[in-house]
């Protein structure tokens, strides 16, 4: 039979897990925001005016793949709802190139132009400085990013599947 600590230790279990729950969310969120606030200063000291840090992104994402627009959304790599406009504006300031497709002429499909693939080059040399920095703090060790990323793949399934139901 459970004591009454232990039943107060056990009501309060979903409340603590709502509560860290909720603060997990709120982190993916403010860690989403604070890597297009790092993108879009150095690309501002860098005097680019004509991207900003969602499109960096993006052309960072796409990297040496050619593909359709449509692609960029169930690839996972554009999250926004106007992917179109980007594309748009990216066109237009010569980031990416689009071609019809051969065998579908209602399809673009889209690449990098070169100086697409240096923004692509700026962000990952970026990353790859925070990643020095990262490991030399020991902020993470080991398999602290393999067990993170399976972590956050098992949220993005379940969360996938809910959609699906």
């Amino acid at each position: 039979m459970e004591t009454s600590k232990q039943m107060e230790a056990s009501d309060n279990t979903p409340h603590e897990n709502r509560t860290d729950f909720l603060e997990c969310l709120r982190l993916i969120e403010r860690l989403h925001r604070r890597i297009l606030d790092l993108l879009k200063f150095r690309l501002e000291a860098l005097g680019y005016t004509d991207i900003n840090s969602v499109q960096a992104l993006l052309l960072h994402n796409i990297a040496d793949r050619e593909m359709t627009a449509g692609e960029l959304r169930t690839r996972g790599y554009y999250l926004g709802s106007n992917v179109s406009y980007n594309l748009k504006k990216m066109v237009g300031n010569g980031y990416i190139k689009q071609e019809r497709s051969e065998h579908d002429l209602r399809s673009v499909r889209i690449k990098l132009s070169q100086k697409g693939l240096a923004i692509h080059a700026l962000i990952a040399e970026l990353f790859d400085q925070h990643l020095e920095l990262i490991n030399a703090e020991q902020l993470l060790q080991g398999d602290d990013f393999n067990n993170l990323r399976g972590k956050l793949r098992q949220l993005e399934t379940f969360w996938d599947q809910q959609i699906s139901y």
